[in-house]
């Protein structure tokens, strides 16, 4: 049987040609760490499976990673098993979420991780396979498997892949790793959970504030989970809206704020929904009158619940809107050192 079609065969494969782990090819990728192959991460749920450094090397040849990456694959793996990241949840989930790995410093940019132009996918080996190493880990040592574990209703492309570097280049502000309390110098990786891209397109805006209200009601739709828990968003500025704040003097804490301030919708708009329960609004950080129906509800209801970074490319007058998944789930920002 051909190589290729022997994995088919397996229950390894996230429907991609895998490339088979010889021990030619594992030597080459654990030469990408100075840790032990015997070193354990971690045991990734729901499955539990043991994720030793030889496993997670494993699984980067198996997507195609070059051995340069393996130190981006094993810190994603590790901010992804943070007990606050609720990633078994997310591994049963009906939901689509699937973890979005965020890369800041000069290691990412080293090894060609793309935060322009496209940074999404297709098209950029790094971003597409440490990404895909991450997904084949959670099925295969996680049993992450659709059907078998995984119960999201439609899946989602970003359960394939979902890896890119922030466009420190062309971003007017500090990079996510300095907002989250790292050093601009530092190698550091920010995990959370969110659906996958949803494109806001503002070509006419000639001022912040207008295109700030379009971007505002996309986040705060009532068929987002995010005006209704309290979960995490995250909202990828082209580099186009980053510039036209910053030239009207607004720096990255004034554009959270604004975000924060009109991503709201009337409590009377969401009893309409058949989403809308009494004993939700309970767990909310916030006191809400419930007979009050002009109450203003915050999508983003604890200001750290909003990740602004600054991505894709120029020309572009588009920012990307990533809302979260559960209010059971919170980013993890860890450093690492390659």
């Amino acid at each position: 049987m051909d190589e290729f079609e022997f994995f088919f065969q397996k229950p390894w494969s996230d429907g991609l040609p895998i490339i088979p782990p010889t021990r030619e090819r594992m030597a080459a990728m654990l030469s990408g760490t100075r840790l032990k192959a015997s070193k354990v991460i971690g045991m990734v749920p729901p499955l539990m499976g043991e994720a030793s450094i030889e496993a997670v090397a494993a699984h980067a040849v198996m997507a195609g990673c070059e051995p340069s990456y393996l130190p981006v694959v094993i810190a994603g793996l590790r901010a992804l098993l943070a007990p606050k990241l609720n990633l078994n949840g997310v591994q049963g989930t009906m939901h689509s979420a699937a973890p979005l790995i965020i890369v800041n410093g000069p290691y990412a940019k080293k090894i060609g991780l793309h935060g322009g132009t496209g940074c999404f996918g297709p098209g950029f080996r790094a971003n597409a396979t440490i990404g895909r190493a991450i997904r084949l880990i959670l099925m295969n040592l996680g049993g992450g498997v659709p059907i078998s574990a995984s119960m999201s209703t439609f899946g989602s492309p970003a359960r394939y892949t979902f890896c890119i570097a922030e466009n420190e280049e062309e971003s007017p502000w500090e990079p996510l790793s300095v907002t989250r309390g790292f050093h601009q110098d530092e190698d550091v990786i920010t995990a959370v959970m969110t659906e996958a891209p949803q494109g806001y397109i503002d070509d006419y805006s000639k001022e912040p504030e207008s295109l700030f209200v379009g971007l505002a009601d996309k986040i705060s739709t009532l068929g987002s989970l995010n005006i209704w828990l309290k979960t995490q968003v995250v909202v990828a500025l082209g580099p186009d809206h980053a510039r036209m704040c910053a030239d009207a003097g607004l720096d990255k804490k004034d554009v959270h704020r604004r975000i924060t301030e009109l991503a709201r919708k009337p409590l009377g708009e969401l009893k309409k929904s058949g989403y809308w329960r009494e004993e939700m609004v309970a767990k909310w950080p916030i006191d809400a009158d419930l007979q009050d129906d002009s109450f203003m509800v915050p999508a983003i209801k604890d200001e750290d619940d909003l990740i602004l970074i600054v991505a894709g490319g120029t020309p572009g007058p588009v920012t990307a809107v990533m809302p979260g998944w559960v209010d059971g789930s919170e980013a993890n920002t860890i450093d690492y050192r390659p």
